[in-house]
Parts: C-alpha cells; sequence; structure tokens
C-alpha cells in the first residue's frame, strides 16, 4: 500500500487550473515544476523536487496548441522517468487527436494510435481519460487505461435544473452517440432521439433525419466534444423545427475552435452545459453556457488509483457507455 504522502500532483501549461482545483480536492499543494520556451520554441521542463519513489500524476489535456500541449506532456514523462518515480500516470482530461481513430479513406493516419504510442514509450506507467471520443482508443495503448465518465455530472446537473422525467428527451446529434446518450437518458428516466446526419468533409455537417418523436418535449442534446458548434446548432434548429419546446445541449470537452462561440449565442439553444477538461478564459464565455468541474471526479479517481482501489465503483450506478 503506498502512502498518502507519495502521491504528488504535476501540470504543465494546459490546464493549470483544473490541475490546482485536483490537488485542492486532494488535500495537496501542487508539485513544483518548471516548464517554458526557448527562444526558438524549444520546450523545457525541470522538475524543481525529489520524484524518486514518488507517485507522479501529470494532469496535461493535449488541447489547443495541441502540438504543444503534447510535447510538454512527453517532455515532462520523460524527466520523471529519468527522476525515478515509482509510477507515471498521465492524466489526461482530453485527448487531442481523438477523432483520427481509424482510417476512413486510402492512405489516411490512425494519429490517435501514434500518441498513445508515444505516449507509452516516453515512460507513461498508466493513463486516466475522461470521455475518449471513441471507446477503442483504449486498446491503442500498451499499458493500463482508466476511461471516466462526465455523464454523471451532467446529469445531476440537469436533474437540478428539472430537466428530467415528464417532458423531456435525450438527443444523440448522431448514430455514433446512441449509447452516451442511452445512458444519460437511463439516468433522466427520458425517452431518446437520435439525428441522423453526414460529414460531406471535415466540420462540415448536413442533417438528414431524426428519428425519435420530439414534439412538445424539452431536448437535451449530448456529445464528448462541441468543436465549431456546427453539429449542435443545426441539430437545435431540426429539433425546434420538428416541434421540440425547447432545446439544450451538453459536452465534456468544449473545443469551441473558430467562431463557435458566437454560433452557440445566435443559435436557438436555452443553454450550453460543459466541463472544465478544457479550460475557459472567463472574457469568452457566453451567457448560457454553464462550466462543471471535473476536478472532484479526477481526484477521486486519482485517489483509487494511488491506493489500488476500483475506480469504476465510481460508476456503478451509471449506465455503461
Amino acid at each position: 500500500m503506498r502512502e498518502p504522502s507519495d502521491l504528488r500532483i504535476f501540470t504543465g501549461n494546459a490546464n493549470p487550473a483544473l490541475a490546482k482545483g485536483i490537488a485542492e480536492e486532494l488535500g495537496t499543494p501542487l508539485g513544483k515544476i518548471v516548464v517554458s520556451k526557448f527562444s526558438d520554441g524549444e520546450i523545457f521542463v525541470k522538475i524543481e523536487e525529489s520524484a524518486r519513489g514518488q507517485d507522479i500524476f501529470l494532469v496535461q489535456p493535449t488541447c489547443n496548441p495541441v502540438n504543444d500541449n503534447l510535447m510538454e506532456l512527453l517532455i515532462m514523462i520523460d524527466a520523471f522517468r529519468r527522476a525515478s518515480a515509482s509510477r507515471i500516470t498521465v492524466v489526461l482530461p482530453y485527448y487531442g487527436y481523438a477523432r483520427q481513430d481509424k482510417k476512413i479513406k486510402p492512405r489516411e493516419p490512425v494519429t490517435a494510435r501514434l500518441v498513445a504510442n508515444l505516449i507509452t514509450h516516453a515512460g507513461a506507467s498508466r493513463v486516466l481519460c475522461v470521455d475518449l471520443h471513441a471507446g477503442q482508443i483504449q486498446g491503442f495503448f500498451d499499458l493500463p487505461v482508466d476511461h471516466l465518465m462526465a455523464g454523471p455530472l451532467i446529469a445531476q446537473h440537469l436533474i437540478s435544473e428539472g430537466l428530467y422525467d415528464g417532458n423531456a428527451c435525450v438527443v444523440s446529434p448522431d448514430v455514433g452517440g446512441v449509447a452516451r446518450a442511452r445512458a444519460l437518458a437511463e439516468n433522466l428516466k427520458t425517452p431518446i432521439a437520435i439525428i441522423a446526419k453526414r460529414r460531406p468533409e471535415p466540420n462540415k455537417v448536413e442533417i438528414m433525419e431524426i428519428i425519435g418523436d420530439v414534439r412538445g418535449k424539452v431536448c437535451i442534446m449530448i456529445d464528448d466534444m462541441i468543436d465549431t458548434g456546427g453539429s449542435i446548432v443545426q441539430g437545435a434548429e431540426a429539433l425546434m423545427d420538428r416541434g421540440a419546446e425547447a432545446v439544450h445541449a451538453c459536452c465534456t470537452h468544449a473545443i469551441l475552435s473558430s467562431d463557435a462561440l458566437v454560433k452557440l449565442e445566435k443559435s436557438s439553444l436555452k443553454s450550453v452545459v460543459v466541463t472544465d477538461t478544457i479550460p475557459h478564459i472567463e472574457s469568452k464565455k457566453i451567457d448560457k453556457m454553464r462550466v462543471l468541474s471535473v476536478a472532484p471526479l479526477l481526484a477521486d479517481a486519482i485517489m483509487r488509483i494511488h491506493e489500488d482501489s476500483s475506480v469504476s465503483e465510481l460508476f456503478r450506478h451509471y449506465a455503461s457507455h
């Protein structure tokens, strides 16, 4: 059994606020580390305390700027491996390149697997993720992976807002997200609907059909991420056209690239619920957005990993997807 004093939380520049929140939940200070750049852009890492024999947790989502944050992570892993850490757990609240998890057309890469290989060979001992874009990414790693779900956190918020049972309906914005939507619907005790769409090219969406009855219902769209906002906004418009009373959007990873915030603000969406797996600049938030913190969830999982106890118990009362 590892001692509580052996647990250390470190972070790069990707999401220090989340790392601080996790450390506060665990009642431990953030580890001392310098992650900076040379004038030519090279990343420099220096651990400023002993890591020998410690159980290290590196909190680093590989969000924008994706390549800088990924490289920071790889160099930090290498630094702790060379500093004789007992175990290095990579905490990836958001997994960049996750959408490139398979070949769609000839001569395309499977970059999600490449990133997994890089993390593995850099010296990580295990990985802790939140809502991977595709479950099979867990199999890309040749080391243990703990996959957390933000669904229970989102469900708890929706229930507190009265968005359950009654005339509510959970909507999957695409066929691939049906399992995620079904899990939330079972928790909220609501029916489910599905939006069938096609992507003629990346970040372009065409709504083809809505499967299920949404007329007169408060619709709750659930997805793992919102990038440009096209799918969610067009989906909300299609639902309103079909007679929905109101539409709320929920996602774990708010990438919000390009003019996504403008689209969401001008859309028919009544609210947008996201988490802080990706950092949010206060000045860029919109009035209809609510940010939930995954710090308590990650802190609980980290302590369970540290104590070699079950992580899956966190979701014992939530439908699996």
